[in-house]
């Protein structure tokens, strides 16, 4: 500072004689020099607010305020430094003379001792003064003082919490604020020799005290920082200084930079630069500039409109608007034009023009935008062809993805047999399936009709070949579009310009892909052939697909046909009506069946195999025929899911390694008796039925539910009994039906209820109606499923058609019990067929009474054919045998066997039932010649 004010009266003297030698005549006798002048020199003030004007002064205004700053953080990091390391010391200082305290010799014993003060009040006095504390405090258990510098506080209880220390032995700092400032005290218990806390010592010393040395030596850091600082900023004011008058307020860096950029921007950057004034004349132009505009040399301050410009360009030059990258075309050159106001930058009008040679990248962009285009166009066909497996849904979309981007027009036609799955043949006729264009309907041609090209056409070629043939230009009348008529007429009609046709080929040719462009849309090039075989490529791989798709969807659809019943059997117990869809996705694995029992029961079955394709279709069959040699056996519900069950697991475990197996079948089996007005269920895995009670209210029973088949690890399955008076209905489906993407199952089967719910006071549906109402309600648009539906509405046997008798065991009954059965069917008006069934109820009733046990009961029914039970106790089965010529017995079931129909043994909880079933008249088929010498038994 001081350096810097002896040198501003050499400056200001210097100023001084300038303006004196400067001044013209009469002004001289005001500016007289140097003696007697009137004028003084500024103040420090002036000179300082002069000073900033520069960029050198703003350079020595920040310098001095980073010194200033650095000294202020200086000190104030040291003094807060000293007065932590203060604290720190207060806190070791007043810790170590109350553990020294504490534990000295004396202490303990004199708190014990009949006047503490007397012994420790001249020891913590001498101790506070020479350690230099504000006190040591001598306090017993119950924070009675025992010594204080302030004897009046002797005997008085200790302010704050003593029992850390007198109760808990805990070792307490604190720092607490006082009248001198702040304080540290510690407080230490003081223990005797046996552990036992007799009271505490706190000692106190206030920070201010410990401070004083670090107050003595503020003085001195300030005054070294203050020297460095007057050092600092006379240092950077002489530089200051120094630069301002060598560079005009700039360093000789930013002065060097400036202008490298300006001969840069003038002769080596590759883009025009122009400065142009407010006026419309022309500043700076760099080389660039000049060759893009074929400007003369001297063109520096010249008007704008003088340079022999074009209009447009001179409107952009002299535009007082900005402008981004507009596009001029100069001569031969299409120039990219930008403009800027320089007004904000500069304080002077004028604008800022940047010209870019465009004319390559014109060309480069279209060639790219081209190929974008064809890109474009292969990744939409990847995403929109082949959305579905079928055939002509794919050529649909390849005809659509083509016009949408790359053609006016486009047609798709196939070999024929591949619309139907099968292999493509060379001699097949072609079949169009697809034709769309930018003009629907006439004169564009239909789909669906067949197609026969000449073989001089672009179309026969591209077939016979294997590769895309291209016809650029269709207007100047080709040799052979003269022999094809039909096409010859739509050119003129449908503008057409050129096409490129192209086979559809994977390993061998499906058919053929045609591209059509119009005038407006300009002709097909030779770099447009690649995309349409790529096109061609992957919409044929789509296509073979949905083929092979579809051959495979037709085989699994026919043996799925096969396999499923086409003819449901005749009964009398329910009226039974159907419904079965397949998936769209592919034919699944469900099945439905009727199967009729003995004793006029008849049995009701639906199944799922979970899965679609020939495989579930195949294991729905086995799995079928299984239930039905099952149902012949006459078992109950349980039993025959659980060998169902043992069934699917053998199969899975001899199956071969990588087949797949048949886990996730499920199945529903149910048996009606219509003389005991009763269903039987059982479930694996599968969904429970729905009941229609006659009044029209619907019940969804609960069934309990076991493992789908091939899981059931040998657990028990549990049957369920419901009673189902005349008139009700039993609806069973599987999840195909309630459980779709769209909806869950719990919504399903509410839309289920809602749809088999009948309205009051109206006439019950029938089965067909009641399947038709069901579908409406719940038949999913495009089923991914297989849906089975089956609605069986019950009949019950009329009590006159049945007869049962008690036989007691006696073999003088059987004449009886036969007599009383003859009667029966001279009721029933079966009087052909009495002398047959008597010999049968001989023959039965006489071996329950030999080989069986009580109760022995004979039943009758007479439904669509003569049943005759016989049940009794005994669970022995008999066995149909062929006597010897020297056996005197064995040959009753024989006989049997060839008077009735058919004839079997059903296990019941109480024993068995042997039942025979008979035609209503006639005799069975080779009962004449056995009839003839056979005599009725008893």
């Amino acid at each position: 500072m001081v350096g810097l004010s002896r040198r501003w009266p050499v400056s200001w003297s210097l100023r001084r004689r300038h303006a004196c030698a400067s001044a013209p005549g009469p002004e001289l006798a005001h500016h007289e020099c140097p003696q007697g002048s009137p004028h003084r020199a500024p103040s420090l003030w002036s000179r300082l607010r002069g000073l900033g004007r520069s960029v050198a002064g703003q350079v020595f205004v920040l310098q001095a305020a980073v010194v200033v700053a650095l000294v202020i953080a200086a000190v104030v990091a040291l003094v807060l430094q000293a007065r932590r390391d203060s604290l720190q010391d207060a806190r070791a200082r007043t810790l170590a003379v109350a553990h020294t305290f504490a534990s000295a010799p004396g202490t303990a014993q004199a708190l014990t001792s009949r006047n503490p003060t007397a012994i420790l009040q001249p020891r913590a006095e001498q101790v506070r003064k020479q350690t230099g504390v504000a006190f040591v405090v001598v306090f017993d258990r119950d924070g009675i003082r025992l010594t204080h510098p302030d004897p009046s506080l002797i005997g008085k209880r200790v302010i704050g919490p003593y029992q850390q220390q007198t109760v808990q032995g805990l070792t307490v700092t604190r720092t607490f604020a006082t009248s001198r400032g702040p304080a540290v005290d510690s407080g230490v218990p003081v223990i005797r020799a046996d552990g036992k806390i007799v009271g505490a010592v706190s000692v106190a010393i206030t920070v201010q005290h410990v401070n004083a040395v670090v107050n003595r030596q503020v003085p001195v850091v300030l005054g070294a920082a203050a020297v460095a600082l007057a050092l600092g900023t006379g240092g950077s004011a002489l530089v200051s200084r120094r630069l301002r008058r060598q560079t005009h307020g700039l360093g000789p860096t930013e002065v060097t930079r400036m202008y490298e950029h300006h001969d840069a921007v003038l002769h080596a950057v590759r883009e025009g630069v122009l400065i142009t004034a407010g006026d419309g004349r022309l500043m700076l132009a760099n080389d660039e500039a000049r060759r893009l505009l074929d400007l003369p040399p001297d063109v520096e301050r010249r008007p704008i409109a003088a340079l022999g410009l074009d209009p447009g360009m001179v409107d952009l030059l002299t535009a007082d608007r900005p402008v981004t990258d507009q596009m001029h075309l100069a001569g031969e050159r299409l120039l990219a034009v930008n403009v800027r106001p320089t007004a904000p930058y500069s304080g002077q009008p004028g604008s800022a023009v940047t010209l870019r040679d465009a004319t390559e990248l014109r060309t480069l962009a279209g060639r790219a935008e081209r190929a974008q285009q064809r890109l474009r166009l292969l990744y939409e066909a990847g995403m929109r062809i082949g959305t579905t497996l079928d055939v002509t849904r794919t050529a649909e979309e390849v005809a659509e993805v083509a016009t949408s981007r790359f053609a006016d027009y486009a047609t798709v036609e196939l070999l024929e047999p591949v619309l139907h799955g099968a292999e493509p043949e060379d001699t097949a006729g072609l079949l169009r399936i697809a034709c769309r264009g930018v003009r629907q309907g006439p004169p564009l041609p239909a789909a669906g009709e067949r197609v026969d090209w000449d073989a001089a056409t672009p179309m026969a070629m591209a077939l016979a070949g294997g590769h895309a043939v291209l016809e650029r230009d269709l207007t100047v009348s080709p040799s052979w579009l003269a022999q094809v008529p039909e096409l010859a007429r739509l050119v003129p009609d449908l503008g057409l310009r050129s096409l490129i046709s192209v086979p559809l080929t994977r390993g061998v040719v499906l058919g053929l892909v045609t591209f059509w462009r119009s005038e407006h849309s300009g002709p097909f090039e030779e770099e447009d052939l690649p995309v349409t075989e790529e096109l061609a490529a992957r919409a044929a791989v789509c296509i073979d697909n949905a083929r092979r798709y579809t051959q495979e969807h037709t085989v699994a659809v026919a043996l799925q046909r096969s396999l499923l019943p086409r003819v449901l059997p005749q009964q009398n117990a329910l009226e039974v009506a159907h419904r079965y869809l397949p998936a769209q996705a592919g034919v699944g694995g469900d099945w439905f069946d009727v199967i009729p029992l003995s004793g006029a029961r008849v049995a009701l079955v639906v199944g799922d195999v979970v899965g679609h394709g020939l495989h579930a279709a195949a294991t729905m069959g086995r799995l079928r025929t299984a239930v039905h040699n099952f149902s012949a056996l006459d078992l109950p519900p349980d039993e025959l899911l659980g060998r169902l069950d043992e069934l699917v697991t053998r199969i899975d475990a001899d199956g071969p390694e990588g087949e797949q197996d048949v886990t996730g079948a499920t199945c529903l089996y149910a048996i009606y008796d219509p003389v005991a007005e009763q269903v039987t269920l059982a479930r694996a895995g599968h969904l429970g039925p729905a009941l229609v009670h006659p009044d029209g209210t619907v019940v969804l029973p609960d069934i309990p539910g076991s493992p789908p088949l091939g899981l059931g690890g040998g657990l028990p399955i549990e049957t369920v009994d419901l009673r189902l008076p005349e008139g009700s209905s039993l609806v069973l489906f599987t999840d195909g039906l309630i459980e779709t993407r769209e909806r869950d199952i719990d919504t399903g089967l509410a839309l289920l209820r809602q749809a088999l719910t009948e309205p009051p006071h109206t006439p019950a549906r029938d089965p067909e109606h009641t399947c038709q109402a069901v579908f409406d309600a719940l038949q999913p648009d495009h089923p991914r499923d297989d849906v089975a539906l089956l609605v069986a509405r019950t009949c019950l046997l009329d009590p006159a058609q049945v007869a049962a008798w008690d036989v007691p065991r006696d073999p003088a009954a059987v004449r009886r019990i036969r007599a009383g059965a003859s009667r029966q069917l001279e009721v029933w008006g079966l009087e052909e067929i009495a002398f047959t069934t008597e010999l049968i109820i001989s023959e039965l009733i006489t071996n329950a009474i030999r080989y069986g046990t009580e109760p022995i009961r004979l039943r009758l029914l007479r439904d669509r054919t003569l049943i005759c039970e016989v049940a009794d106790g005994s669970s022995t089965s008999p066995r149909l045998c062929r006597a010897t010529t020297t056996d005197e017995g064995g040959r009753g079931l024989f006989l049997v066997a060839q008077l009735a129909q058919r004839w079997g043994t059903r296990y019941t909880h109480r024993g068995k039932i042997i039942w025979t079933e008979q035609a209503l008249s006639g005799a069975p088929d080779g009962a004449g010649p056995l009839l003839a010498d056979a005599a009725p038994v008893l």
